[in-house]
């Protein structure tokens, strides 16, 4: 299926997708999911959560054999095999303390992030794992405006005829930042409406507000140039320019609280781009919105621990046929493939 029909996609859970893992490893809060131009499936989960039993299954399980953690950057082929896995300290890089986004750009690199309570950088790889590029530094957080340092950023997208890299800031700040993706050089930021970002301490749910929540969770930068942003707390979608001038927005579940509904998204496969697949870890749920105004037309996922169920359901990434890969943070510790039914 290549164009946008009268009925949106429908979707069918692939319980063999991921095979077991090698070496009897574990994956623990998985914190992003992404696809390259092969089709691979990149995870990049936490392995410092991975031997944290949460149910008495668990428990049971981890009492008759050793736990071993998984890397936390693992690559799968499509039929769910893990072709390779790499990622964690060095002295040539800062890693970060609580594992946050993956991004692979048109060239293959590798970006990855983190929100641990220092973390302030964004790093790029090679597939292999070598180190190319860190952007900011890790230390004490500072403030919305210091295009030194990130504030615990979540997620990123790369413009690769620009060469720029698109940044999710964050945890902590509250604005997209963008660097040039060779260099590392600052560009540009913005907040909110494209304005200058501030940093008010805001009530958890202010679909009106001037400036963004926390946490700025996704960035995607469409094939028409339109800059997509989840404000997740806010419960909306906030489209911008390239240079950070608002263009719209879109509320999204409006009558969400707890962590809020917009958690990420990506885009159909059609020429237009003509659907947004949008990630709700609070409802559980992943929906299928109408680019153009953000109205949802269709919906998949309730919440439990059953294959097609989520818990936490984090983020979410479509292959070039239309299937949907998510991950699950929390105690849902798992990627997920759901296989576009053709009708």
């Amino acid at each position: 299926m290549t164009g946008m029909t009268a009925e949106p996609p429908h979707y069918q859970i692939d319980p063999s997708w991921p095979k077991p893992l090698p070496n009897d490893w574990m994956m623990g809060q998985a914190a992003g999911v992404a696809v390259d131009k092969q089709d691979h499936i990149w995870v990049i989960q936490r392995p410092a959560t991975a031997c944290q039993p949460s149910t008495e299954t668990e428990k049971k399980q981890s009492a008759k054999k050793e736990c071993q953690a998984a890397p936390p950057v693992m690559e799968f082929d499509q039929t769910g095999n893990l072709l390779r896995a790499w990622g964690g300290a060095s002295e040539d890089y800062q890693w970060p303390g609580r594992e946050h986004g993956i991004t692979i750009d048109t060239k293959g690199f590798v970006w990855i992030g983190g929100n641990g309570p220092i973390d302030g950088q964004y790093l790029k790889f090679t597939p292999e794992g070598k180190f190319i590029l860190q952007i900011g530094k890790s230390g004490t957080l500072t403030d919305s405006n210091d295009v030194t340092r990130l504030g615990q950023p979540a997620d990123a997208d790369i413009d690769i005829d620009a060469n720029e890299v698109y940044i999710a800031d964050g945890y902590h700040n509250h604005r997209v930042i963008v660097f040039d993706s060779e260099s590392g050089a600052y560009k540009r930021h913005w907040g909110a409406y494209g304005n200058r970002p501030k940093d008010a301490d805001l009530r958890q749910y202010n679909p009106t507000a001037s400036q963004f929540a926390n946490p700025v969770h996704c960035v995607r930068i469409a094939k028409d140039g339109l800059v997509y942003v989840c404000d997740r707390a806010n419960n909306r979608i906030q489209v911008f320019q390239k240079n950070g001038t608002f263009i719209k927005e879109f509320i999204v579940e409006k009558g969400t609280r707890s962590s809020g509904s917009t958690w990420d998204l990506d885009f159909w496969i059609d020429p237009q781009q003509s659907l947004l697949f949008h990630a709700d870890g609070s409802n559980s749920r992943v929906s299928t919105l109408k680019r153009e105004n953000g109205a949802a037309i269709a919906r998949f996922g309730s919440s439990g621990s059953s294959p097609g169920e989520f818990h936490r359901l984090h983020n979410l990434a479509v292959d070039s046929a239309g299937n949907i890969y998510t991950t699950e943070v929390d105690t849902g510790n798992r990627a997920q493939k759901f296989r576009l039914v053709q009708e």
